[in-house]
């Protein structure tokens, strides 16, 4: 289902009563970072571990865990999704179009509380490897509250979306839902922080091949990853996790256009990167002129199958660290390819999309590193594993 910077979201009160006309209305979602003294004052909850599985279709498209909500609890698994910020997941309420996806029955939960309001999300990035194409990733939702819990701790009354009805590109997801874990606590991450729960969270990303994926809420698993954490700043005070980059290199070269500063965001519901289509079109032409749009899916780009595995296409991008020395996140070549384009098996879809006004890096990048999110002191930790 995600893949997770929502374009919009509509919410429209919703009268049951026989022609009431519904009135949209925009609403602004606030949120809070916990300050570091008061996490720790109030510290009380330990670090809990919930094992990922890996969503696999040509290549690692998505990570997702389990979660329940309700009394008694009922199982949903979500991706756990950095660059989005509220809980949704199939519910009885979806028809057809959610029947691929485990659904929440409300009606058997003693707390849940129907929030009466319906409303719509758009995302900019999807589930797979296509590029976004108008709503084609659109869900329509009921809001409401319930008793959520992640690896064993638990918050009632907490915020939450039942999906009503999901666009089709949504029909081939293993999981319910999304949960956002955007850098301002919000949901259920707000109200284990409040409990005590340290505010923080790791991902180990790990390829279908190497297996064991997990996220530790509240904590770092050090077993997962050898030598030093590198943290940088988030670059910005908005909800997404952003790092500046001052320069990007692909095989050790660079252009102009390539050292340019730029605001980079970190979206683990996201499997390609995404740059502009100038930065695109100049990252390509330092792999191969091979490379070049496919007209069948606009910000898309391919080369013939048989030319892919003997290109070198490594790319570092350059980041600043909270000491102030320069640092390189590495994807290796072995990203390039994600994959036959399903209308022409002969091209293969490679790893940049084109998406003007909009620099994103996703799974093809956190794989390769374990990922420490600090909400708490706003920044991004990096290692080796």
């Amino acid at each position: 289902m995600l893949s997770l910077l929502a374009l919009c979201l509509l919410l429209v009160s919703a009268q049951d009563s026989v022609g009431a006309q519904a009135v949209p209305q925009t609403i602004h979602l606030q949120s809070r970072v916990a300050p570091v003294e008061a996490t720790l004052r109030r510290r009380a909850l330990n670090p809990v571990t919930v094992p990922l599985a890996d969503f696999f279709l040509g290549t690692d498209l998505q990570w997702f865990g389990n979660m329940t909500v309700g009394t008694p609890p009922q199982t949903v698994s979500v991706v756990f999704d950095t660059g989005s910020s509220t809980l949704e997941f199939a519910s009885t309420l979806c028809g057809a179009s959610c029947d691929n996806q485990v659904k929440f029955d409300s009606t058997k939960s003693s707390t849940f509380v129907d929030g009466g309001t319906t409303s719509s999300i758009t995302f900019s990035t999807g589930v797979g490897v296509d590029p976004v194409v108008g709503a084609n990733y659109r869900l329509t939702l009921r809001s409401g509250k319930d008793t959520v819990a992640i690896g064993g701790l638990s918050a009632p009354a907490t915020s939450l979306f039942l999906i009503t009805n999901q666009t089709a590109k949504f029909g081939i997801d293993p999981f319910s839902g999304i949960q956002g874990m955007s850098a301002r606590a919000q949901g259920i991450f707000a109200a284990l922080v409040s409990q005590g729960l340290p505010s923080l969270f790791s991902l180990f990303l790990t390829p279908l091949s190497v297996g064991k994926a997990e996220m530790t809420v509240g904590g770092i698993d050090t077993t997962k990853f050898t030598g030093p954490l590198t943290f940088a700043s988030l670059a910005s005070a908005s909800a997404a996790w952003t790092l500046n980059s001052p320069q990007l290199t692909v095989n050790g070269k660079t252009t102009t256009v390539l050292k340019a500063s730029r605001n980079i965001i970190f979206d683990s519901g996201t499997s390609n990167i995404l740059f502009p289509t100038a930065t695109t079109n100049a990252m390509y032409a330092l792999i191969s002129p091979d490379i070049v749009p496919f007209a069948a899916e606009p910000g898309a780009y391919g080369i013939a199958c048989n030319k892919i595995s003997t290109l070198p296409a490594v790319i570092d991008i350059t980041f600043t660290s909270q000491s102030g020395s320069p640092f390189n996140l590495t994807i290796p070549s072995s990203e390039l390819n994600v994959g036959p384009f399903a209308s022409n098996p002969a091209i293969c879809q490679t790893l940049i999309n084109a998406f003007d006004g909009l620099s994103l890096v996703g799974g093809s990048v956190l794989k390769h590193y374990y990922s420490v999110w600090d909400v708490g002191n706003q920044r991004l930790g990096f290692a080796a594993i």
